[in-house]
């Protein structure tokens, strides 16, 4: 069984919808498990009708997933972001990986109007290959017992993907499933993509050379969909 984690902050914009592209998998016997951690907008309660549990209230990055996956039942996790479309068939996609490996990721795909953006994806999609370090938005899979046995997400506020990923490097290198999943370009293009790629140049780096996470994040604020009127969704 399958159990999806959707971390969620102030998504009133797109979480329905999101979640409402999940009732595939769960007519399957998939189980999703919205951890929201503090919204304002009322994404919460526009999420409850399209989520088996929903947990309110925890902060941070790392802590909430971690929730998420001890309320689930799934022997395989699935952590998901609401701005991330899964393909129609991940659910065997995953299961087909994890046979093989004790995790892994989906390639990336970024939605919107920039020509770069799909350069940019090729890039992190290369890079997650040679490195065997999976980014969020690329939807990070895995056991349930190998996740248990890393000790799951570190409590850090921002790189905890990372993190994780060099934990069970440990176990084995990721599974890299060439079938896409498609993430929001709505920081992209709100912010700018050379000055976005700069900042997570300038973020990673920090991270790899030791500067603290709760430093790092203090550079890093996320991007609603309402205040991101040019992005796009999935």
């Amino acid at each position: 069984m399958l159990t999806i984690v959707v971390p969620v902050l102030n998504e009133a914009a797109i979480i329905a919808d999101a979640l409402c592209a999940l009732k595939p998998l769960r007519a399957r016997g998939a189980e999703v498990i919205v951890v929201d951690g503090g919204s304002t907008d009322g994404t919460a309660s526009l999420a409850a009708p399209f989520a088996d549990r929903l947990i309110a209230g925890l902060h941070g990055r790392g802590a909430p997933m971690n929730a998420g996956a001890a309320l689930g039942t799934g022997d395989a996790l699935l952590f998901l972001h609401a701005d991330t479309a899964l393909p129609e068939n991940a659910d065997q996609l995953i299961d087909n990986a994890l046979a093989q490996r004790a995790w892994g990721r989906f390639d990336l795909r970024i939605a919107g109007r920039h020509p770069f953006l799909a350069v940019i994806a090729r890039m992190i999609n290369w890079r997650s290959r040679a490195t065997g370090i999976a980014s969020g938005d690329q939807a990070i899979f895995v056991r349930r017992e190998a996740f248990v046995a890393v000790g799951g997400f570190p409590d850090l506020p921002l790189m905890e993907d990372i993190a994780i990923s060099r934990r069970l490097k440990k176990l084995s290198r990721p599974a890299c499933i060439a079938t896409s999943v498609v993430t929001s370009g709505r920081r992209w293009e709100y912010q700018g993509v050379a000055r976005t790629v700069l900042l997570m140049w300038r973020l990673r780096l920090g991270y790899y050379v030791g500067i603290a996470p709760q430093t790092l994040a203090a550079r890093y604020r996320p991007v609603r969909a309402s205040a991101a009127q040019g992005g796009t969704s999935p």
